[in-house]
């Protein structure tokens, strides 16, 4: 396939500033960052879309969401706001 979070980043050829790390979700600093504070949060596992999980299971959804709101807490705590884009 040709997806880099999967084929790179989740198989540990590209190195990644981890920022919270679950079973089954990963947050990082963005390789190359568009903004001062970039940061991704991807499952652990290949979906093909939010809208289409493949096979994963529909619990990965919530997990995903609590990490996501995790991160967008202390990035708000330290940096005085977050922006969360899908």
């Amino acid at each position: 396939t040709d997806d880099f979070y999967c084929d790179e980043v989740l198989s540990g050829k590209t190195r990644v500033d981890v920022v919270l790390e679950t079973e089954t979700v990963l947050a990082y600093h963005h390789t190359r960052p568009f903004w001062p504070v970039h940061i991704v949060v991807i499952p652990k596992r290949h979906v093909p879309s939010l809208t289409d999980l493949g096979d994963a299971p529909e619990s990965l959804l919530p997990e995903l969401m609590s990490v996501v709101r995790s991160v967008a807490r202390q990035v708000e705590k330290e940096h005085g706001a977050a922006r969360v884009l899908t």
